[in-house]
């Protein structure tokens, strides 16, 4: 299957993303928070994009769904994956804009309280995008 441009572009703003978050996270555990703030709204701004192209491209294709064209393990493996993103996906805009929030604000301790467990979500929301994408477009069996 042929991917257009609209999902290539996402699978590149969720990769951008994934080198953004792990960059932002080692500048805040190098304590170079001024740099780890600038890198974090990057990451924020390519999510908001990726989100933006990607409402966009299901309302151009009328919501229409691709299949992954395998069978018994590799399907159900398939489906787990897509299932935890999509249910991660819907939370991550929520806890990316708290987690700014309390970052802008400077509340230190209550913004690593939630990034420890949010800033995982939102890497596992972006790798598992970029897999999807390779698996639907690249390794889907015709």
């Amino acid at each position: 299957m042929t991917p257009d441009p609209l999902a290539t572009a996402n699978a590149a703003l969720n990769a951008g993303a994934t080198v953004l978050l792990l960059w932002g996270r080692s500048l805040a555990r190098a304590g170079r928070y001024d740099t780890h703030k600038r890198v974090m709204l990057s990451a924020f701004a390519l999510s908001t994009v990726f989100l933006a192209l990607y409402l966009t491209r299901k309302t151009v294709f009328g919501f229409e769904s691709h299949t992954f064209h395998a069978e018994g393990a590799a399907k159900a493996a398939y489906l787990l994956l897509l299932a935890s993103h999509v249910i991660l996906a819907a939370i991550v805009p929520i806890l990316a804009i708290a987690l700014l929030r309390l970052g802008l604000r400077d509340e230190r301790v209550r913004h690593r309280r939630l990034a420890r467990w949010a800033w995982p979500v939102w890497m596992y929301v972006s790798v598992t995008g970029v897999v999807l994408y390779v698996l639907l477009y690249h390794l889907n069996p015709a």
